[in-house]
């Protein structure tokens, strides 16, 4: 699955950055390149959080199974 990152320029310069799909996941960085390794981690943190929540809140007789997304 691919998500999609969207730089914008911020006024101070440098670029704000967030994932569309996952509006939790934002950054900056002063390059392109630094905003997106920053967002790349931002997004692991999101997924860490998330699961991290989930898996607090999960019924002890819940199954758990990984699955991947794959769109056509």
């Amino acid at each position: 699955m691919n998500f999609t990152a969207v730089y914008e320029p911020s006024s101070e310069g440098g670029y704000s950055c967030y994932v569309e799909e996952i509006p939790a996941a934002i950054s900056e960085g002063e390059t392109l390149e630094e905003a997106e390794a920053n967002l790349r981690e931002a997004l692991q943190l999101v997924l860490d959080c998330q699961r991290e929540l989930a898996e607090q809140s999960r019924s002890p007789l819940s199954v758990k199974r990984s699955f991947q997304l794959a769109t056509a």
